[in-house]
């Protein structure tokens, strides 16, 4: 299928900063509510980048679960132009508050 590069540059940018994409499985759907393009081109997209090994993908209760690799982390800086520094949301460790009113003795 062909898909116009600039919503492909949405679909990449978006997986990358996020690390994860959830799209329905309604082929006929006109947006993907979080990307902003066709909800068939996220989904074939992501087949595509799932059938080179740079996403997982899991399939449940009618919707497609896609999670970056590393491989994929990879491919995608490099198409995307980014430098290393830069790593999707799903990589970063959270950062937990000090805790409040506990003091050591």
């Amino acid at each position: 299928m062909l898909i116009p590069k600039s919503d492909r540059q949405k679909i990449h940018t978006y997986l990358f900063k996020e690390g994860v994409v959830v799209a329905k499985k309604d082929y006929n759907l006109p947006l993907h509510e979080e990307i902003g393009t066709k909800n068939l081109y996220v989904i074939k997209a992501l087949q595509s980048l799932d059938s080179r090994g740079f996403v997982k993908t899991r399939f449940s209760w009618q919707y497609y679960y896609y999670t970056l690799t590393e491989e994929g982390v990879e491919y995608l800086r490099e198409w995307l132009h980014l430098p290393g520094e830069i790593i999707p949301d799903t990589y970063k460790k959270p950062v937990r508050p000090a805790p409040i009113g506990r003091q050591r003795r």
